[in-house]
């Protein structure tokens, strides 16, 4: 008797269908260039240590009168919201449109260790900001910031919002100390002096391990396993390897910036709190009085839902809008632009306040 109703023949079969699909989809890999990332024309307008601002090259005849400036995280490279030209949150933005600037923090290095949230803030990012406006004869522009990003471009906003004139924010953490959040419960507890001390800057490679760590099963094993259904459709082949290339491809973090990021804002949940210091100035989040879209995904693993809602009871705005998109961290963004509803509302949003 099979207690567990295993058929020998139907594993044998299943076995030898997933070895000719793996070695159909191999051939298949190998005869593939490497796929392009970042598709949309861009120009770097300015440049500071490893910081380069790019504007997008314009998809339609006009273009909004204020421009949006993309903020990204530290943690990845700002390619994936310009994944592919049928996958681009930029493209989707620049026909709906919108003139896109986008800040590439580039790689850190080790003469880069002791930068700090101030300089990250108060200097790397007003600068692209006060370039902007100049060259647009503007006092303000819009921001949009992604993840990390975004609680840079909170505390920006807060700091200086004579400069900005709408702030959208996406999947960002406010709250660090939700009840599921994964990455938080983490991370609170690691002496983060000595991993800075021992590290000087932290290692790209090491915090990618530890992201993949949150979903081990679907990030480590089961997508692999997923990929030989369809290795052998070279679009589908080259959209996964554009990710896989997002995925591995994480600088390293400036030490101190990262030092002080986890503690005040991991550790110490000062964001809510008003407790944040970013330089010589403390950031209130009451201090923001201007619109605010705050957008989210039903099923992020990193930023959970109720840390990102937490910004409505945070801020002084009284206008602030939520939007709950269907999907996770990343995918958000990486949906065909036929059918990714991101740009659009985005679109929406800044037209009714301009």
């Amino acid at each position: 008797m099979n207690p567990f109703n295993f058929n020998p023949e139907d594993i044998v079969e299943e076995i030898e269908v997933f070895g000719r699909k793996f070695s159909e989809g191999m051939s298949t890999l190998a005869q593939m260039e490497t796929p392009e990332v970042g598709v949309s024309k861009k120009t770097c307008v300015y440049e500071e240590d490893k910081l380069q601002l790019f504007r997008y090259a314009p998809r339609t005849e006009t273009q909004a009168k204020t421009p949006l400036l993309i903020v990204y995280a530290l943690v990845n490279r700002p390619y994936m919201a310009d994944l592919q030209k049928d996958r681009s949150l930029i493209q989707g933005l620049l026909d709906s449109g919108l003139d896109i600037y986008l800040i590439d923090w580039g790689y850190p290095d080790d003469s880069d260790q002791e930068l700090s949230l101030d300089d990250y803030i108060n200097r790397y990012l007003n600068n692209c900001v006060e370039h902007i406006c100049l060259e647009h004869n503007l006092e303000k522009i819009n921001l949009l910031g992604i993840c990390q990003g975004g609680v840079f471009s909170l505390c920006y906003s807060a700091l200086h919002q004579n400069k900005v004139a709408n702030l959208i924010t996406t999947v960002t953490p406010v709250d660090f100390h939700t009840q599921n959040d994964r990455l938080s419960n983490l991370v609170r507890h690691i002496d983060i002096d000595l991993c800075i001390d021992a590290f000087g800057n932290l290692p790209g490679s090491f915090l990618n391990s530890v992201f993949l760590s949150l979903k081990p099963y679907r990030l480590l094993g089961q997508k692999y396993v997923d990929l030989v259904d369809i290795i052998d459709n070279e679009e589908k082949a080259k959209t996964f390897m554009r990710m896989e290339k997002w995925i591995f491809d994480s600088p390293d973090q400036a030490g101190e910036t990262f030092r002080e990021f986890i503690s005040q804002f991991y550790q110490n949940n000062g964001l809510i709190k008003g407790a944040i210091k970013i330089g010589d100035w403390v950031v209130d989040l009451q201090n923001i009085k201007i619109p605010v879209l705050n957008i989210f995904a039903r099923d992020d693993h990193l930023v959970p839902t109720k840390s990102s809602k937490a910004l409505a009871d945070c801020i002084g705005s009284d206008d602030y809008s939520e939007l709950e998109l269907a999907g996770g961290h990343i995918g958000i963004y990486v949906r065909s632009n036929k059918t990714n509803p991101l740009p659009k509302a985005i679109k929406k949003w800044v037209e009714e306040r301009n």
